[in-house]
Order: C-alpha cells, then sequence, then structure tokens
C-alpha cells in the first residue's frame, strides 16, 4: 500500500512537472509572438518631462505663392542630358520625355486645382512620441440603419504618398454607391509615414518600420479604435506586418498587396532549384511557375536591376538626397522611374516609358508635389537605412510570425512573385491569397477596384467566419 502511494505520488509529480513545462511552454511561446511596443522619442532634443498634447488638430494642404515662385524659376532653369539613341527607359528616365513632363508641369498643371483635390477629404495633425503626425481620416457619407463603418488603416510606401489612396477611399467609404454593396462600410485612415508627405521626420537615428507601427497604434487607439483592419503595400506591408505582430488582439485582419520574406531557409532553396519542375511537392501553383520561373530572369535579374536605388538609400541616402531636394526635374526623374518600371517592367522598351497608360500626368505630378512641397525626399529615403542597416532578417519582427488573418493580393506586375508557399512560413494564418487578373506595385492608384474587391472579400470572411477571435 506504502508503495501504491509512493508511486501515485512519483506519478502525481510526474504530471505536475510535465503541465508545469507545457504552461511555461505555451506561455512562453505566446509571448515571443508578440512584438514589443517601441515607445520612443523622435522629437528634438531631450524628451520633455511635461506630458505630450495629444490634441488632434484639422490640417489642409497649403502652399504659398513665393515656393510656387521658386518652383517654376527651377523648372526653367532645369539642365537636360541628351539621352543614348533609342534606349528608351532601360538607363532610368528618358530625357526626351522628361522635357515633355516638366513642360507640362509649368503649362498646363494646376497644383491650386490639386490642392483642391487634397483638401476634399478631411486631414488631421496630431503629436505622438515627439513628432507631428499627418492623417486623413474618411468617414462614410451614409451609414444604413444598424450597420457600424469598420476602421481601416491604410499605410503607403516609397515613393508613394498618402495620395495614393484617393480613389479606393470612395469605393471602401461608400461602396454601395460603387456596386459593391453595403455589407461593410469602412472608416478610412491614411497616415504619412514619419518623414513622408505632411508628417514631420524623426530628429533621430534608429526610426524603423515597427517605430512607425507603434505610432500608428497609438494614433488608431487615440481615434478610439480598439479594434481594425489594417491594409498595405511596400514600406505599408512592413509597417502594418509590424503591427500586427506588436497588438495582434487589436488587429482583426492584415491586408497585404505585396510581400516581404526576409528570413529564407532550406526548403526555400529547394523550391527554387526544383519548383519549376515539381511544383506540387512545393506548394506552388502553376501560377506561382509561371510568375516566378526561369528563377534568374524574374528574380535575380530584377533584383540587380532594379534595386540599385534601395542599396542607395540603405547605406547614405542623404547624399544622393541633397540633390533630388534642390532640383525638382531631378526629384521627378527619379521617382517617375519607379512609376514606370514598377508598374510594368515592359515599360522600360518603351520611350516615354508607359507612364500614362496607368497614370495620368496630374495624378503622377501630385504626388512628386508632395515630396516636393514638404521637401521630404531626404526623410523618406533615409527610412531604407533605418530599416535595413542591421542587416535583412536579423530582427526581432524579421523572425516572428503573424498571427492575425491575413489576406493578399498578388498582383502579376509587383516587383518580386511571393508564392504562398512562402509567404504561410511568415503569415500563419492566410485566409485569403488570390492572384490578381492585372496591375503592379501601386495598386490602390492603379487598380483601385480591383484591391477594393478584394479587402472587401477578404473582411466578410473575417468577420463571418468570425477569424479575428480564433487567434
Amino acid at each position: 500500500e506504502f508503495c501504491s502511494s509512493l508511486a501515485g505520488i512519483m506519478l502525481l509529480e510526474v504530471f505536475l512537472v510535465l503541465g508545469t513545462i507545457l504552461i511555461y511552454f505555451l506561455f512562453s511561446k505566446k509571448s515571443e509572438e508578440t512584438l514589443p511596443f517601441k515607445d520612443g522619442w523622435w522629437g528634438r532634443g531631450q524628451k520633455p518631462v511635461t506630458k505630450e498634447d495629444s490634441s488632434i488638430r484639422p490640417f489642409k494642404v497649403e502652399t504659398a505663392e513665393e515656393e510656387l515662385s521658386d518652383l517654376f524659376r527651377r523648372l526653367d532653369q532645369a539642365r537636360f542630358t541628351e539621352p543614348l539613341e533609342n534606349s528608351c527607359f532601360h538607363y532610368g528616365t528618358n530625357s526626351v520625355h522628361l522635357r515633355k513632363v516638366v513642360s507640362y508641369w509649368k503649362n498646363q498643371f494646376n497644383w491650386k486645382k490639386q490642392v483642391e483635390v487634397l483638401n476634399k477629404y478631411p486631414q488631421f495633425k496630431t503629436k505622438i512620441q515627439g513628432i507631428d503626425i499627418h492623417f486623413v481620416h474618411v468617414k462614410p457619407p451614409c451609414l444604413p440603419e444598424g450597420k457600424a463603418a469598420k476602421p481601416l488603416l491604410m499605410v503607403h510606401g516609397w515613393p508613394g504618398s498618402f495620395y495614393e489612396f484617393y480613389k479606393i477611399i470612395p469605393l471602401l467609404t461608400d461602396p454601395a454607391r460603387h456596386g459593391l454593396g453595403d455589407e461593410h462600410i469602412f472608416e478610412v485612415i491614411c497616415p504619412s509615414i514619419p518623414g513622408y508627405g505632411f508628417s514631420e521626420a524623426p530628429h533621430k537615428q534608429d526610426f524603423n518600420s515597427v517605430s512607425a507601427a507603434s505610432v500608428f497604434y497609438e494614433l488608431m487607439l487615440r481615434l478610439g479604435f480598439n479594434e481594425f483592419y489594417t491594409q498595405g503595400g511596400d514600406a505599408g506591408c512592413l509597417i502594418c506586418t509590424n503591427l500586427a505582430q506588436i497588438a495582434p488582439s487589436h488587429v482583426k485582419g492584415l491586408h497585404l498587396n505585396m510581400v516581404l520574406v526576409s528570413k529564407l531557409g532550406l526548403s526555400h532553396l529547394l523550391s527554387v532549384l526544383l519548383g519549376r519542375y515539381f511544383p506540387g511537392l512545393f506548394g506552388f501553383q502553376d501560377e506561382d511557375v509561371r510568375r516566378m520561373f526561369p528563377f534568374l530572369k524574374k528574380w535575380l535579374y530584377k533584383i540587380l536591376s532594379e534595386f540599385g536605388y534601395a542599396h542607395i538609400q540603405a547605406t547614405k541616402p542623404d547624399t544622393v538626397g541633397c540633390g533630388l531636394n534642390d532640383s525638382p526635374v531631378g526629384l521627378a526623374a527619379y521617382i517617375l522611374e519607379k512609376f514606370s518600371s514598377w508598374t510594368d517592367m515592359e515599360f522600360q522598351n518603351l520611350e516615354d516609358g508607359g507612364l500614362e497608360r496607368k497614370f495620368s500626368l496630374d495624378d503622377l505630378l501630385t504626388n512628386i508635389m508632395i515630396y516636393w512641397v514638404s521637401g521630404c525626399i531626404v526623410s523618406s529615403m533615409r527610412f531604407y537605412k533605418e530599416n535595413l542597416q542591421k542587416g535583412i532578417g536579423t530582427q526581432k519582427h524579421d523572425k516572428l510570425t503573424v498571427q492575425v488573418p491575413t489576406g493578399i493580393a498578388a498582383f502579376p506586375n509587383e516587383i518580386l512573385h511571393i508564392p504562398q508557399a512562402w509567404a504561410k512560413k511568415k503569415y500563419t494564418n492566410i485566409v485569403s491569397f488570390h492572384f490578381m487578373p492585372r496591375g503592379g506595385h501601386f495598386a490602390a492608384l492603379e487598380e483601385p477596384e480591383l484591391l477594393a474587391k478584394d479587402i472587401l472579400q477578404f473582411v466578410d470572411k473575417v468577420e463571418k467566419e468570425q477569424l479575428w477571435k480564433m487567434k
């Protein structure tokens, strides 16, 4: 009897130890999956001891006549370099076409009219972690009885701006009027990343995507949104991903039109070598194979030919930035090249870069003017250095997975295609992955209806299946 009692006690102790280990594992795993909120101070000088002013102030875009006079003087005095014969956009922005753009800029583009367009949506500023954060905040014009608007944070990238979302905002805040039903209606918040557009630039080093995510999380809480959706591409993808890692219980769903995978392992290498021949073995679909292979041409060559700017901006952004901040024509050449090749790589074969095939010159110049009048090109470029100077895949957010329900819209002309099989190693809860029929990097500006429809179907899935409660 004593032996059986002793055995029982020992068995109980074993169960207690195993239970403790299991509980520890579960809780430590959970804590590891959350990214710490980055409570920084990005203002000038020392952080004051007094509490920060958290008021939200209305903002309007305004430009003084002196600024416009200075701009036109610089445009008049521009020096152009003759391009190589038949070089089209293969060497970058073709200066023959650039002359035409500058002529339109001087003689036909109406900035004052575009300022009215920018100001048609309510804009605000509020101070967070020592810097002024600019954001557009659009509420639905009308809500059916019993319906509540779903808050949606939309984050742009480089060399874009909050203006990228101006065509998609009405489709999301008033979907019924645009034939998209009234099941889900959004209240859209589009901030300018600090150092971009009308958000103040950080005055200190180390402001990276986690810093931006922490600032935007604070912004959403300040606006009274405890639960919300997020959407982004380019840098917006990184920031929204970090936000989902910081506050998984607050982010109901994460929608991306670009995916970044910084941790590549043996399985990725094998899929690169063999995926073309055995796609099913690596979870590739036929469309993945079409978009990824031949791998040298569609991945490595693209990286070598398209990412020189990223290396410059990740190392010495201020040097090149000085020239761009001093020359509106140089700034236009630098930005327009990206709107050409990132919309469709084939546009490099055209003398005009295909720029007006998907965008109007008014839209392109409005985005450029946001960079010019705010003088933000250098600070926007620094964001690359802050995110990449510690190495790719080395930081905590690179190593953590994302548990939040995720929707991915894979546009065919995106710079690099990431298959779902790769994405799901980072985003463990992908509930929607769609190969989009057309469109490139600047999806919200180029294909607003396609992107809006994908956001709507994703949110519908999350809401109907209450997926955020299963995180």
